[in-house]
């Protein structure tokens, strides 16, 4: 099968600098804003995280976004998974979202920093039950011989958090990614894309048109 030709034209929107909030956070709720009204997205929150392995190796993986504001972009994960480990290792990480059907995509580079326990704790209390019983019963990343064991691990802490509240696991929790960059893409005629991208500086955003 051919892929070479599958293709289509961009140019439903414009993205001139003068469209642009000076502050990229306040941009970003805008576009996010836009993404869920228009009901074209399952996930509009859904992002891919970007990390870098011990020996180099970039990896990806798509979490949620679950909060963010001027000190950044927050998910939430078991604390001893692979994207934790890699993060442990190198904090700097990527962030990308694609609202395609916008012909749109942010970019996100910056360093990931753990939640406190009080943060992981409010989150936590608030996700559904058989949510959290999950994050007690998935050793995520970790290898399992097959489904059913994963199955009975999770019937097993059903069982033993019957009664009152499912505490929080003490090996999960948040990050919060500090942004550093944020790139703003807008798919335009002929692949002459408008791209901004902000800088953080000492006094504030630098914003700079970027070529497609």
């Amino acid at each position: 099968m051919d892929i070479s030709n599958i293709r289509r034209q961009y140019g439903g929107f414009e993205l001139h600098r003068e469209d642009l909030d000076d502050n990229p956070i306040a941009q970003f709720k805008h576009w996010l804003g836009q993404a869920i009204d228009s009901e074209l997205f399952k996930d509009p929150t859904a992002m891919n995280i970007a990390t870098v392995d011990e020996d180099g190796m970039p990896c990806q993986r798509i979490v949620l976004l679950k909060n963010y504001d001027e000190k950044g972009f927050v998910f939430y994960t078991n604390l001893e998974s692979q994207k934790a480990q890699h993060i442990a290792n190198n904090s700097q990480v990527c962030l990308h979202f694609g609202w395609l059907e916008l012909e749109r995509q942010v970019i996100i580079r910056g360093r990931a920093e753990k939640l406190s326990v009080a943060e992981n704790t409010e989150y936590f209390l608030s996700r559904p039950h058989d949510s959290q019983l999950a994050a007690w019963a998935s050793a995520q990343s970790k290898p399992i011989t097959g489904r059913k064991m994963l199955e009975q691990a999770f019937s097993q802490m059903k069982h033993k958090f019957q009664e009152g509240k499912v505490p929080l696991p003490g090996f999960w929790g948040g990050y919060r990614i500090v942004p550093e960059r944020i790139e703003f893409w807008q798919g335009r005629v002929n692949r002459l894309h408008d791209r901004f991208l902000y800088r953080k500086t000492d006094s504030g955003w630098n914003v700079e048109r970027l070529q497609p």
